[in-house]
């Protein structure tokens, strides 16, 4: 369980190949307090640690995963977001998330507005549940933020200076993609109705 806050930013160090699954390789100031075993969220995707050396660890993200995920997209030296698990009676200051990614879409627009930057995006819905309201919660790459201009397969969320700089904001661009985690209260919602 995750909180949406991002701790801090990795840096893929490597990429490698095994079977149908990706070992990826992360350099974080963070990696000393981690241990084998323990969950933490990259771009939004909950990781196993598997293996760890000085300021480096390793995850393994399997084939379900790379399908669901932007994670085949990584490049060696590329930032992500990083967040460890939440801790039992602290503080839920974003909205709860499981790390579990429901689909990808892609930055359709980013533009400046006076101090903040507004992202679009859109995607291809797959399920009912896979829905954005207005004001509501939506966590992009990790990242637990507020929806604003909520469309059917598109939405907008708005980005304050402290996020833009402390996550991989600074770095997106239209055209690229990125993964979603819908509301999980709303997923709930939408079981529950019949369609």
């Amino acid at each position: 369980m995750f909180t949406g806050i991002i701790e801090q930013l990795g840096n893929v160090k490597k990429i490698t190949s095994e079977g149908g699954n990706l070992n990826i390789t992360i350099e974080a100031s963070m990696t000393p307090e981690l241990k084998i075993d323990q969950s933490v969220a990259h771009n939004g995707v909950c990781l196993t640690v598997v293996s760890m050396n000085g300021n480096e660890y390793t995850v393994t993200a399997i084939q379900e995963t790379l399908e669901k995920t932007n994670l085949n997209d990584l490049q060696t030296g590329q930032i992500v977001n990083l967040e460890r698990c939440m801790k039992l009676g602290a503080r839920l200051d974003g909205h709860i998330v499981q790390g579990h990614v429901d689909t990808t879409a892609e930055c359709t627009n980013v533009k400046t507005e006076d101090g903040s930057w507004v992202f679009d995006f859109s995607y291809e819905r797959k399920s009912p549940s896979e829905i954005t309201v207005e004001k509501g919660s939506i966590c992009v790459n990790g990242t637990s933020l507020t929806v604003v201009n909520s469309k059917e397969n598109a939405f907008s969320v708005c980005i304050i200076p402290y996020t833009y700089e402390n996550t991989c904001f600074k770095e997106l661009k239209k055209g690229d993609r990125v993964n979603l985690e819908f509301d999980i209260i709303g997923k709930y919602i939408a079981r529950l109705i019949p369609q």
